[in-house]
């Protein structure tokens, strides 16, 4: 019995003197095109796949465009997307096999806010770390933004305390999950690999050191160039972007000037991703206190054109 003790006290010592584990980052997966499209699938894959708690809350079909309009989920009358639910399923509903794959019946904002206020407490046990919003099937770029469902998604998870990200590809189709199977060799599902390898690499720098992730009432709206000529995630470089270009503002102090480019010209540019912080209230560039703030922790990750 004795020698069962000093098992047990020597235990009890090493284990105080490890580093402690943290708990997974948890992270609610939405965006505008719906919760069976392609890319949102590799994405939840990739994450989960980097070691993230992810719980995804999409549309149940496309509503591209929607911007931030809100309505009461109601049940389906037709069959959810690409025939991922059956006509007559209820306003909100999910994968029988994996329960972590939700959909709403009603547009992105209502998505994500039933995936912070409902989803979250029943898999996390308390809020998620950052909402993920997209990547969109085409780029969300300049005053574009005001009419984005991905971008909406994203100003309204933030409007709700969360740290938020609209992500969005320019090389995309609206094309079914199953199709990263059926025909992984393709355009779109090469692409959908490659956006989700950078959102993995952004989120887990984002997220990295202790603070505040995000200043109050800013999201972050980043803009994936074309994969045509840029075949790996490796070929991309993250450039610090400002939504619209403002020559009588100065902005954060960075490359060596006080402009930031516009994100529109930076991803026409070759292999570039534009990371722009918006206000969450008016989609619209902050100012250089809160862009140095969110420049300051992505530190390392930011290139010069």
């Amino acid at each position: 019995m004795k020698y069962l003790h000093a098992l047990q006290l020597f235990t009890v010592l090493v284990l105080c003197r490890l580093p402690m584990v943290f708990s997974q980052h948890r992270v609610i997966l939405t965006n505008d095109d719906g919760w069976a499209e392609a890319q949102i699938r590799a994405e939840y894959e990739a994450l989960n796949d980097a070691g993230f708690d992810v719980v995804l809350s999409a549309p149940a079909e496309n509503r591209s465009g929607t911007g931030s309009q809100s309505e009461d989920p109601t049940p389906r009358t037709e069959p959810c997307e690409f025939d991922s639910c059956p006509a007559g399923s209820p306003a909100v509903g999910f994968n029988e096999t994996d329960p972590r794959l939700n959909y709403v019946n009603a547009f992105p904002v209502d998505s994500v806010r039933f995936g912070i206020q409902t989803l979250a407490p029943k898999f996390f046990n308390g809020k998620p770390d950052v909402v993920i919003s997209g990547s969109n099937v085409g780029n969300n770029l300049n005053l574009g933004v005001l009419g984005s469902g991905t971008v909406g998604a994203a100003a309204e998870g933030s409007k709700e305390g969360i740290p938020s990200i609209a992500f969005s590809g320019a090389t995309a189709s609206h094309i079914s999950f199953t199709s990263l199977e059926s025909d992984p060799t393709s355009q779109d599902s090469i692409a959908a690999r490659i956006y989700s390898s950078l959102i993995v690499t952004f989120v887990n720098k984002l997220l990295d050191g202790p603070g505040d992730i995000l200043p109050s009432h800013t999201f972050l709206n980043v803009n994936f160039a074309p994969t045509d000529n840029c075949p790996t995630a490796e070929s991309f470089k993250f450039i610090f972007t400002r939504l619209i270009p403002n020559p009588f503002v100065k902005d954060v102090n960075t490359c060596g000037k006080d402009h930031l480019p516009d994100e529109t010209t930076t991803v026409a540019r070759g292999c570039f991703a534009s990371i722009t912080p918006l206000d969450d209230r008016l989609k619209l560039d902050v100012g250089k206190e809160k862009q140095a703030q969110v420049l300051g922790r992505l530190n390392g990750l930011v290139s010069c054109l």
